[in-house]
């Protein structure tokens, strides 16, 4: 998307506060994927998203759910992009995650999820938008820094089967990321959010109710609601309106930059929090992705 080019003053702010949310979105959802792997053995994926989304509705509907009924027509003559975008970002996004943190560590599910920067420039450069030496350099010297680490040293992946489940979110998060740039203008931020996540969790609904029915439901407890609450209100409800909005101001492939920083603070969390391992080289592969993210996000002097 184009910057605002009324003054240098404010093409730098705008850009500085879409870093700024993209950034903020990175770190909270960093803590989602923990947060989904320390739920895998006590709720099921489908109903872990469920929930995710039920709280995620409650946290948004003071801020927009008057206005959304104002604006229901308007919804409704929108509702085939809305509903695509709750599938990509809410419905299939989600749930997959969810079921990958069954079988594959937080910091592997962040590392895979890296990946989506990717994707979101070959869809910003298939529009026809340029993404510059600078950028494209440090584009690949962080996505270089990811492989490296998912790898093992190596520049070709080590993924397991269960992982092929976050390689399909990442897809997933790609798409709804590049949706975005063709939100119509009319529909605003708080009115989508809220719109999308309904849709997500109407869907969800009947596939909660056949895990209901064969596994059982799971123990309400600070251990699991906790983990719930989180990612309903800061990894949805916040997290989602500051991405968009970072989109938004800076684009996708931009943003996406931010974005490999992911696998850094979830690798971090994943050691402080659930006592996954590290060592020297991970450490030396989030300094290339950092490295990368700082160069590709720059704006030349």
């Amino acid at each position: 998307m184009d910057e605002p080019t009324t003054g240098r003053g404010v093409v730098v702010g705008a850009s500085g506060l879409g870093l700024l949310l993209a950034a903020v979105a990175t770190v909270v959802w960093s803590g989602s994927f923990v947060t989904s792997r320390a739920l895998h053995d006590s709720v099921p994926p489908v109903q872990a998203a469920f929930w995710r989304w039920v709280v995620a509705i409650l946290a948004v509907a003071p801020f927009a759910a008057r206005r959304a009924w104002r604006e229901r027509k308007l919804i409704r003559g929108h509702l085939g992009f809305v509903t695509l975008a709750s599938l990509l970002g809410v419905t299939v996004y989600n749930t997959l995650v969810n079921q990958a943190g069954l079988t594959t560590s937080a910091g592997t599910m962040g590392m895979v999820m890296a990946a989506s920067p990717v994707l979101m420039a070959l869809y910003e450069r298939l529009g026809g938008a340029r993404l510059g030496p600078r950028r494209l350099t440090g584009m690949l010297t962080a996505c270089a820094g990811v492989l490296l680490l998912v790898g093992r040293g190596s520049l070709v992946p080590d993924l397991a089967a269960g992982d092929l489940w976050i390689v399909a979110a990442a897809v997933c998060f790609a798409s709804y990321s590049a949706l975005l740039k063709r939100r119509p203008a009319e529909l605003g931020g708080p009115v989508f959010l809220f719109a999308t996540f309904v849709l997500g969790a109407l869907v969800l609904l009947p596939a909660y109710g056949v895990s209901l029915a064969v596994q059982g439901g799971f123990e309400p407890t600070a251990g699991t609601v906790g983990p719930l609450v989180y990612v309903g209100v800061l990894s949805s409800a916040v997290a989602f309106f500051a991405w968009n909005k970072a989109i938004a101001l800076i684009g996708a492939a931009r943003a996406g930059v931010v974005y490999y920083l992911q696998p850094v603070c979830v690798a971090l969390l994943s050691w402080a929090l659930l006592d996954e391992s590290m060592g020297p080289s991970q450490f030396l592969c989030m300094a290339l992705i950092l490295g990368g993210v700082l160069l590709g996000t720059a704006r030349p002097r």
